[in-house]
């Protein structure tokens, strides 16, 4: 009984110091007319705003979608509040929530027997959470204190598909990108063959078909590109716990300036 109860509050310290955490993610509202896209924000340690900073945009899944504008932290937070990307890695990043009724990338979506289907547009306007998430991008890049030879894009499952979608749209805005358990249209890749990228994928990945990835991959490659990709074979899903654990995800993406 007295273990049990130990462990229960040792959860709780856990619990309560993780979103202690979170909250120096600061939240905020991009406003455009009667739309609104909420984003939380991490500022460097003792921010400057003469100084000039690397930005990175992370792109959550479709899970995380909402108006909580807390839930797209789920996934990928931890790895910028700790100590040592603090210390090595001084960077604004911004988690922006894309809303419940709308998605990242122009894909359609049929899901038979249980499977999902993904078909990716060519060109087309962009969906209203993405169409915000660009003028959000312009803004922050107006800013004094962003460096626009360093500014970043990632994300998985769906923000994966997002994080190709944003760079064939600003594809003379990014340094480099990564992007988890994604996929995009082929005849998309030729708008960014030039960002240096790095594809995860999960083998066993029964929601976005590992196929998808490799598609990307393949034809960046045909176009010249040599794109980084790494396919965890015993991984599903959420191959994105194996892409944060890798030392070298954060190191290679900011060492990468335009």
């Amino acid at each position: 009984m007295k273990r049990a109860s130990l462990i229960l509050i040792l959860c709780m310290i856990i619990s309560l110091t993780f979103a202690q955490d979170l909250s120096k993610f600061k939240k905020e509202n991009f406003i455009q007319e009667s739309d609104t896209l909420k984003y939380r924000i991490l500022y460097p340690e003792n921010f400057d705003a003469k100084k000039k900073y690397s930005v990175l945009f992370f792109l959550h899944g479709r899970g995380e979608s909402g108006n909580d504008n807390e839930k797209q932290l789920t996934h990928g937070s931890k790895m910028f509040l700790s100590d040592d990307f603090r210390k090595n890695f001084p960077s604004i990043i911004i988690f922006p929530q894309c809303a419940e009724e709308s998605y990242w990338a122009n894909v359609e979506i049929e899901t038979i027997n249980t499977k999902r289907f993904f078909t990716f547009q060519k060109d087309g306007e962009p969906t209203k959470s993405m169409g915000l998430l660009l003028k959000l991008t312009d803004q922050i890049l107006s800013q004094t204190y962003a460096d626009k030879s360093r500014i970043y894009v990632g994300g998985l499952s769906m923000g994966g598909m997002g994080t190709f979608e944003i760079l064939r749209r600003k594809p003379k805005t990014f340094a480099a990108a990564f992007a988890i358990c994604g996929g995009d249209n082929i005849a998309n890749v030729k708008k960014y063959q030039n960002v240096p990228l790095w594809i995860f994928h999960g083998g066993l990945d029964d929601v976005v078909n590992p196929q998808l990835s490799y598609s990307v991959y393949r034809e960046l490659r045909k176009l010249g590109n040599e794109p980084k990709y790494t396919i965890y074979p015993k991984a599903n899903h959420n191959s994105w716990d194996s892409a944060f654990a890798e030392p070298e995800l954060l190191p290679w993406l900011f060492r990468n300036k335009k």
